[in-house]
């Protein structure tokens, strides 16, 4: 996700991403840069690693454990929350910080079908930052964290040059073999989305507009929920693998487009998306629809996307949560939209750190 540059959105997590040490000023796209780790990476076998680089979550089997445990593996995902990048102090109190920062991780384990179990944070703040803003951001994330059954296990602090730096890593299980990934969608399953789209995009878009005159008017978060207080779906997560109904599945941290590039290309299909079909989020006070374009590329909804086999029947509802059928996969590896008739590639522009032009 990034506020000051193009879209907003999320960062994937450590299955996605695994760069954080490298995280510096590079003339090198977000994707080329994690596709050059991923094939440096994979000259290291470890058979205990069954899903790297390239999913939400990276997937441990652990053959040493005991018991009924032997039967689960482990999912792991870290996700940076940077000040000036993924959020503003000026635009987001403490506890929003707080409770996004492990948001993300919590989505990216619910996006593999997992069940969150600890977390672990790793904080640098400036020497300016006052106690009370730490204390109220640590309140609202481990408050988070209760609420899934997370245990926040440990992690590390240290003093920051310039603005404040969270990396969030969040462990989950799943049932051995049960991971959802992105690599299992087939010609002619059907694309689905949870919830509605461009909602947090919204919010951001109408914080970047403010003029000098009303530079102090705040945003109401709860007019813009999905953006301050995003609720990670992973009851939804757990349901969609207990049933059997998602075959690939990821979040929307990135945005519509980039991610559901993703998953097509991880599973080597492509997609035909309705743009009629795409749930709009409704914001603001009063509340209007979000335009097109926004619900297509604008991120950290933190929704679920996932495809399904036209065999399975999907309800409307799961988990209390809205499920939207918005098209279908295809043989061609091209992702297009369909708008009132008229065909056009899709294409994917969601958040991309290191994006040039």
């Amino acid at each position: 996700m990034g506020l000051v540059c193009r879209n907003t959105s999320g960062t994937e997590g450590c299955a996605g991403q695994s760069v954080s040490l490298i995280l510096v000023a590079v003339e090198i796209a977000e994707k080329a840069l994690i596709d050059r780790v991923r094939r440096l990476a994979r000259s290291v076998n470890n058979p205990a690693v069954s899903t790297g680089i390239g999913d939400d979550c990276a997937v441990l089997r652990l053959s040493g454990a005991r018991g009924r445990e032997r039967e689960k593996d482990m999912l792991v995902t870290t996700d940076f929350s940077l000040e000036g990048i993924h959020f503003r102090r000026d635009w987001h109190s403490p506890e929003s910080v707080g409770y996004r920062c492990l948001a993300r991780g919590l989505s990216d384990i619910a996006a593999m079908g997992g069940k969150p179990v600890a977390a672990f944070l790793s904080l640098a703040l400036p020497r300016d930052v006052p106690q009370v803003w730490v204390k109220r951001f640590a309140r609202s994330l481990i408050s988070l964290a209760a609420s899934n059954g997370v245990t926040l296990a440990g992690g590390d602090t240290a003093e920051s040059p310039h603005g404040i730096l969270a990396d969030i890593v969040a462990v989950g299980t799943v049932p051995q073999g049960k991971a959802v990934l992105r690599s299992g969608a087939r010609i002619g399953d059907l694309v689905y989305v949870s919830g509605e789209l461009g909602g947090s995009a919204a919010a951001v878009r109408f914080m970047q507009k403010r003029t000098r005159k009303d530079q102090g008017r705040k945003l109401n978060p709860r007019d813009y929920l999905r953006h301050f207080f995003p609720e990670p779906r992973v009851e939804l997560g757990s349901m969609l693998r207990e049933e059997g109904l998602a075959a690939a599945m990821i979040d929307t941290s990135d945005g519509l487009s980039t991610d559901l590039a993703h998953l097509c290309e991880e599973s080597g299909v492509g997609a035909e998306i309705h743009a009629e079909l795409i749930p709009r989020a409704r914001v603001g006070r009063p509340k209007q629809e979000v335009d097109l374009q926004l619900a297509l590329h604008g991120g950290e909804d933190y929704e679920l996307l996932f495809t399904a086999p036209r065999s399975k029947r999907i309800p409307s509802r799961i988990a209390e949560v809205p499920i939207t059928r918005i098209g279908q996969i295809t043989r061609s590896k091209k992702i297009v939209l369909v708008d009132r008739g008229k065909v056009s590639k899709l294409e994917a522009r969601g958040w991309e750190h290191f994006r040039v032009g």
